[in-house]
């Protein structure tokens, strides 16, 4: 059966990553993207796109009409680092703006877009969002918005568990080839990133990928719920 798969923040990375193993599977695939070109990139793959700033209401709202069909498989991988902190001693007001808008980016923007499709989902589907390593090691905004989106993920599956949608969390560490940090990291950086796993080796976007596809596949209808870390041991669980 052709199903229809939303990828948010599509264009690159992680994102594209995912929609480019959809795409090879025949499937209907809508990416989206903050900027205006993200038409050019969708053809570029063999998909749909629509522009889409997480940060906007009726933005998120316009979502719906624009992927027309119902929906089979959701991927809410748009996020990342919203603004850079604000130093030691900024305004109060500064400091609130950065909590405010990592959150947004991050899970209320996320929490949305699923509100926008929830009566379009067809029974068997899947929701998967990409979290963080840092939602366990780190303590800023960014950090706090991705532990809250594993646990509200998780509270999302028991909702519509009784639906027949699973709903589960990958936890990427360090994977390159993305815009996550704004630029290539420093050589010393990379290196201390590198030297936490167990593989020696930093993450590719198709590491992630890969763990999507089988989440959305018929081979995983019984595992929702869970947060599923993909960092090559950088972060172990009991």
């Amino acid at each position: 059966m052709l199903r229809t798969v939303l990828v948010t923040g599509g264009s690159s990375g992680i994102g594209r990553a995912i929609a480019e193993r959809f795409v090879a599977a025949g499937d209907d695939v809508i990416i989206t993207g903050r900027s205006a070109d993200i038409d050019k990139t969708a053809r570029e793959l063999g998909a749909r796109g629509i522009q889409l700033d997480l940060e906007s209401t009726a933005s998120i709202s316009r979502v719906p009409d624009a992927v027309g069909a119902p929906v089979d498989v959701l991927v809410n991988n748009a996020g990342g680092f919203a603004v850079q902190r604000p130093p030691v001693g900024a305004e109060l007001e500064d400091v609130a703006e950065h909590w405010r808008r990592n959150l947004t980016v991050n899970v209320i923007g996320a929490a949305l877009v699923v509100g926008a499709v929830e009566d379009r989902f067809r029974a068997g589907g899947a929701i998967v969002n990409i979290g963080s390593i840092g939602a366990e090691q780190a303590g800023n905004p960014y950090s706090a918005a991705k532990a809250a989106l594993q646990a509200w993920s998780a509270g999302l599956a028991e909702r519509l568990g009784p639906r027949d949608i699973t709903v589960n969390t990958i936890a990427p560490g360090y994977v390159e080839e993305t815009g996550l940090f704004g630029g290539p990291v420093s050589d010393a950086r990379r290196a201390a990133l590198i030297g936490k796993t167990h593989v020696g080796r930093a993450g590719r976007p198709d590491d992630i990928a890969s763990l999507v596809s089988f989440l959305a596949s018929g081979e995983a209808r019984y595992l929702t719920g869970q947060t599923i870390h993909v960092n090559g041991g950088a972060h172990t669980t009991r």
